[in-house]
C-alpha cells in the first residue's frame, strides 16, 4: 500500500450535553461509527486504494488534498443514509451541529465550511458501485475476528455469518400515477419548461406565453380528475382526454421547433456545448417517448382496452422501471425495482441484488446468492427463506453442499414434517424478523419511493444505504456490550 502524508488536522471536542436522552444515545452510535472506521483502518485503505487507482487523475503532489475531500465525500454518503435527510437539508444541519461536523470532518480551528447541497449529491456519486461493496463487506468481516471484537464491539465473541436469511421486496421509484394520462402532464411540464429556458437565452419562435399551455394542461388534469364520480363519467373522460391530445400535439411542435432552433444557433446563447446538449437531450427524451405515452393513454381511456406491462412506459424518466405484481395486502402491484437482500442472524446485510430486469422467481436467485456468500464469508450453515425461494434444484444443491436447507417449503404436508425439526423451527421464527429488517431498510434508509434517478443511481444509493445501516447496526452492538459490561463492573 502507497503511504500518503498529510497534516492530520484538529478536530474540535464535542460539547459537553447534559439530559436529552435520546441524543445521547444518538451521539454514542455516531462516535462508534467513527471509531469503526478508524480503528479498523478500512476507511483508510479505501481512500488510498481510490486515490492510487487513478494517478492519471490525482498527481501525487494533489493527494493529500484529494484524501481529505475523498473522506468527507465518505463521511457525508453514509450521514445522509443515516439521517435520511435530503442533500439542502443535511446542508443545513451539518451548518449547525456540532456532532455532524465532528463526524464528517468538517470543523476547523478557523471556522466551519460544510459543503453545499450539490456537492454532497457529487459526493454519494464519487465512489464506484463495487469499492462501496467492498467496503460492506471488508466492515463485515472485521467483526468476525475475535481480536477486532474485543476493540470494536467490547466482546470477547465475535459475529458469525454462518445463519443466512434471504427475502425479496420491490424498490419503489418515483411513478406518477395513473401511468396514462398523467405522461401527458409531465411531458408537458418538461418541454414547457426546456423551451422557456430556450427563449430565457434569446432565442424565441412563433409561440405565445409558454406557461399559458402549462395551465392550460393542469386545468385539464383537474377536470380528468374531479369527473370521475359525475354521471356519464367515461364519456366525460374521453372528451377531456381528446383535448389534452390536441394540446399536446401543439406543445410538441413548439418543442421540435424550439429544439432544431436552439441546435443551429446555440452559439448565439450564453451555455456552453455541453449545457446547451443537455438541454437538447431533455427534449428529445420526452419527444421520443410521447407517441407510445400517448398510444397507451388512448388505448386505456379511448378504446378501453388492457396494455400489456411490457409494453408499459411507466415513466418518461425511468426506462429501467416495471411492473411488479407482489400479491400483498396493501400493494397487488408495485412500480419499481426487485430487490434481493440477505442478512446474518445478528440483523448485518450480507449479500443483495438490485435486478435492473424484470426480476425472475426468488429461487433463481439461491445459486448465485451462495457463491458470493462463500467467496466471501465461507460456505453458510443454513439458508433461511419463504416459499418462493423453494425449488428442487436448491434443495439438491443444499444437500449437495451441507447447508441446512432453512427454506419454507411449498408442499404444506412437506412443511408440516419439516416443522418436527427443531432448528428447523428455530430458523423459520428467526427468518420472521427479516420481513421487519427490510421495512427497517426501505422506511428508515432508503425512503419510500427512492428519489434517486436513473439506476445506476438508485443501485449506489442503495449500497450507501446498505453500509451505513450495518455500521449503524455495530455500533449499536458496541454501545450495548460497553453499558453491559459497565454496569457488570459496578455490580461488582
Amino acid at each position: 500500500m502507497k503511504i500518503i502524508a498529510f497534516q492530520t488536522e484538529f478536530r474540535p471536542e464535542l460539547p459537553v450535553v447534559f439530559g436529552a436522552k435520546d441524543y445521547r444515545e444518538f451521539r454514542e452510535t455516531i462516535e462508534e461509527v467513527d471509531h469503526f472506521l478508524t480503528a479498523t483502518g478500512i476507511e483508510h485503505r479505501m481512500l488510498v486504494a481510490h486515490l492510487t487507482s487513478a494517478d492519471d487523475a490525482c498527481p501525487e503532489n494533489h493527494r493529500p488534498c484529494a484524501y481529505k475531500r475523498l473522506r468527507q465525500a465518505l463521511r457525508y454518503a453514509i450521514l445522509l443514509a443515516l439521517t435520511g435527510l435530503s442533500h439542502r437539508a443535511l446542508s443545513h444541519r451539518v451548518a449547525d451541529s456540532a456532532l455532524f461536523q465532528w463526524f464528517t470532518h468538517t470543523s476547523a480551528i478557523d471556522g466551519v465550511r460544510p459543503p453545499s447541497k450539490s456537492s454532497i449529491e457529487r459526493y454519494e456519486k464519487i465512489f464506484p458501485s463495487e469499492e462501496i461493496s467492498k467496503l460492506i463487506h471488508n466492515c463485515n468481516r472485521a467483526a468476525t475476528d475475535p481480536d477486532s471484537a474485543k476493540e470494536l464491539l467490547y466482546s470477547e465473541t465475535a459475529l458469525k455469518f454462518d445463519e443466512i436469511f434471504a427475502d425479496t421486496t420491490c424498490v419503489k421509484s418515483n411513478i406518477h400515477f395513473p401511468v396514462d394520462w398523467v405522461l401527458l402532464r409531465d411531458a408537458t411540464r418538461t418541454l414547457i419548461k426546456a423551451i422557456a429556458l430556450i427563449r430565457d437565452q434569446g432565442l424565441k419562435h412563433r409561440m405565445g406565453d409558454p406557461k399559458k399551455f402549462l395551465r392550460d394542461m393542469n386545468k385539464l388534469c383537474i377536470e380528468m380528475t374531479h369527473v370521475r364520480k359525475k354521471k356519464g363519467a367515461k364519456k366525460m373522460r374521453k372528451a377531456i382526454f381528446r383535448r389534452m391530445k390536441r394540446l399536446m400535439k401543439t406543445v410538441e411542435n413548439h418543442a421540435h421547433n424550439y429544439y432544431h432552433l436552439l441546435e443551429s444557433r446555440w452559439a448565439e446563447t450564453d451555455w456552453s456545448e455541453n449545457q446547451t446538449q443537455v438541454v437538447l437531450d431533455r427534449l428529445q427524451n420526452v419527444l421520443d417517448q410521447l407517441p407510445q405515452a400517448v398510444h397507451q393513454a388512448h388505448e386505456r381511456l379511448i378504446g378501453e382496452r388492457r396494455v400489456a406491462n411490457k409494453e408499459k412506459t411507466l415513466s418518461l424518466y425511468e426506462p429501467d422501471v416495471h411492473v411488479l405484481v407482489r400479491g400483498k395486502a396493501d400493494a397487488e402491484v408495485e412500480f419499481g425495482n426487485g430487490f434481493y437482500l440477505a442478512e446474518q442472524a445478528d440483523g448485518l446485510i450480507v449479500d443483495w441484488q438490485v435486478i435492473k430486469e424484470q426480476p425472475a422467481s426468488d429461487n433463481k436467485l439461491v445459486a448465485d446468492s451462495i457463491k458470493n456468500l462463500t467467496k466471501t464469508y465461507g460456505l453458510p450453515k443454513s439458508y433461511s427463506g419463504d416459499r418462493g425461494f423453494d425449488a428442487q434444484g436448491n434443495r439438491d444443491a443444499f444437500a449437495e453442499s451441507n447447508i441446512v436447507n432453512g427454506i419454507c417449503p411449498r408442499s404444506v404436508a412437506q412443511f408440516k414434517e419439516r416443522l418436527e425439526d427443531p432448528y428447523f423451527r428455530q430458523l423459520q421464527t428467526r427468518r420472521g424478523s427479516t420481513e421487519a429488517r427490510i421495512s427497517i431498510f426501505k422506511n428508515a434508509y432508503l425512503g419510500t419511493p427512492l428519489r434517486s434517478k436513473g439506476f445506476e443511481n438508485r443501485k449506489t444509493r442503495i449500497e450507501w444505504c446498505i453500509l451505513a445501516h450495518n455500521l449503524w447496526k455495530l455500533a449499536r452492538i458496541a454501545v450495548q456490550n460497553r453499558q453491559t459490561a459497565t454496569e457488570q463492573k459496578e455490580a461488582a
